[in-house]
Parts: C-alpha cells; structure tokens; sequence
C-alpha cells in the first residue's frame, strides 16, 4: 500500500479535484491511502511541531518504508524515484508512506524514523500543491514501471 500522510486538508475544490484525480489514476497500479492530520500552525512553533509528530508517529506502523518531503532531502528525477519505490517493494516494505509535515516544519523524532528524504524541488511550494505534486509523481512512477506512456 501507498499512504500519503499530510498535515492540513485541501482548501480549495480545485485542489481537491486534482487530488482526487490522482488518486484515481494511482488505483489500478497500487492501493493508495491519504490521511489528513489536523494542522497545529495556530499554535507556537515548537508545540505545533511536536502535536503533529505525535499525530505523524501515531499513523505509521513498524513495517512501513517512510519516505519524509523534506528541502534537505535527496533530489531524485522521475525516473529516479520510480526506482526507488521499486527497490523499496522489492528488497524493503510492501507498504511505503510520503509524509509532508506541517508549515512549521517536521518533527525530528519523525525525521529519525524516516528511512528516506526526498527533495520535491529547489523551490518553494504550498502544501496544498506539494500534495498534488507528491501524488502527480507517484503516478508517474507507476506508469514509468509499467513501462507505459506518460506525456511530458
């Protein structure tokens, strides 16, 4: 299983619309599974990063491959990162979990139970879009193992 643990929920209708299409396209290659967390950035900014690494911990099992969204991670392509969730199936874990923490940045108690930090870009994303972005790239990754087309 694929399971994309998010801080916060999807504002906009358009944001979930692309969500939800996504995880349509994700379905016939792998089960996929988004849990939403509640968003603590009303909160100061050690407080809210410890509430939602409680909540992050509390999600994941000891079997999970976790793979943290992080701006010090690894840059990987896509066909890199298909790869990657490749060998994870292969040699790890059946079941890998992409977290994106909270604005305030991610507990490092979660950092120390990720198996690996992936980099989406040099540039500054929402959450709402890195979500969108996260899921756009899993997809590709499914069709490049496929060995399917996907426009570029």
């Amino acid at each position: 299983m694929i399971q994309l643990i998010v801080v916060g929920k999807l504002k906009e209708k358009s944001m979930q619309q692309l969500s939800d299409e996504y995880t349509k396209r994700i379905q016939p290659y792998h089960r996929l599974k988004i849990t939403e967390l509640k968003d603590y950035s009303n909160s100061n900014k050690m407080d809210a990063i410890t509430k939602e690494g409680d909540s992050i911990l509390k999600s994941i099992k000891d079997n999970e491959y976790i793979i943290i969204l992080d701006l010090k991670g690894k840059d990987l392509t896509s066909e890199a990162l298909s790869e990657k969730i490749d060998q994870i199936f292969t040699n790890h874990s059946s079941n890998i979990t992409f977290i994106i923490g909270g604005s305030m940045g991610i507990d490092p108690r979660v950092k120390a139970r990720a198996n690996f930090s992936w980099k989406l870009s040099n540039l500054t994303f929402t959450h709402q879009f890195a979500r969108i972005i996260a899921l756009e790239q899993i997809y590709r990754s499914f069709k490049i193992l496929a060995k399917e087309p996907y426009h570029k």
